[in-house]
């Protein structure tokens, strides 16, 4: 049996936070294709819902990469998962990446819900990412 190993990269979205500081649209894309020209499988580029400079970093990526897939994060929100298609959609391959919070803790206070109502939300959210590409990644949040 062959196995294979997927790099996946978030430099351009979770790195970015823990610089506690923006890129510039420049800096993201010169840095998206540094990860491109090193063979990275897939990289994360951003969180498109989270403001138009994001939605904008993400578009000019997915339209720029051309050998590595693009990925955008969205929580499991009708509204998160449609705007990163929207950004992502003139990439030639691209990754939705949803989560949702799932700890008891979470799930009582942040979310106000029971756990089988966050996992037909995760369930459906899925689905829904699914309806822009067949390449849907899913994570639990804590």
């Amino acid at each position: 049996m062959s196995q294979q190993v997927i790099i996946f990269d978030t430099t351009l979205r979770d790195g970015e936070q823990a610089l506690q500081a923006s890129l510039s649209a420049k800096e993201k894309l010169q840095i998206a294709l540094a990860l491109e020209r090193m063979g990275v499988d897939v990289m994360e580029v951003g969180f498109p819902v989270s403001s138009p400079g994001d939605f904008e970093s993400v578009q000019t990526i997915a339209r720029t990469i051309k050998n590595s897939r693009v990925c955008a994060l969205a929580r499991c929100v009708e509204k998160d998962i449609d705007v990163a298609a929207q950004a992502l959609k003139v990439a030639d391959a691209f990754r939705i990446h949803t989560f949702i919070a799932t700890s008891p803790m979470h799930i009582a206070t942040k979310l106000r819900s029971t756990l089988d109502e966050v996992i037909e939300r995760a369930v459906y959210m899925v689905k829904r990412a699914r309806n822009y590409t067949d390449d849907v990644e899913f994570s639990c949040e804590d």
